[in-house]
């Protein structure tokens, strides 16, 4: 399901207007990316959690030239699936 299609089932099962269900999607999915640039955790009960890990910089090797190079710190958004979206997917059941 990529975010038209979303946009599609809230918009038939809400009986919203295309462009009122692309706002609310665009707002859903904004705040969380503002939420974990922020580095807040994101947390939907039941479904899943987002939060962020921050990795220190180390030094890599460039595999084509084998030359050192520094690789800085960064921050990356993870994903952890929830026990209720485990088990829904491991059994196929739908709500």
């Amino acid at each position: 399901m990529n975010k038209i299609e979303l946009v599609e089932a809230l918009r038939s099962n809400c009986e919203l207007s295309k462009l009122r269900a692309y706002d609310v999607v665009s707002l859903f999915f904004d705040s969380m990316a503002n939420a974990l640039g922020d580095g807040e955790r994101v947390e939907i009960r039941g479904l899943c959690s987002f939060f962020v890990k921050q990795y220190d910089g180390y030094t890599g090797r460039n595999p084509k030239s084998g030359v050192h190079v520094a690789i800085p710190p960064k921050k990356l958004p993870f994903f952890k699936p929830g026990k209720e979206l485990k088990e829904r997917v491991d059994n196929g059941k739908r709500r």
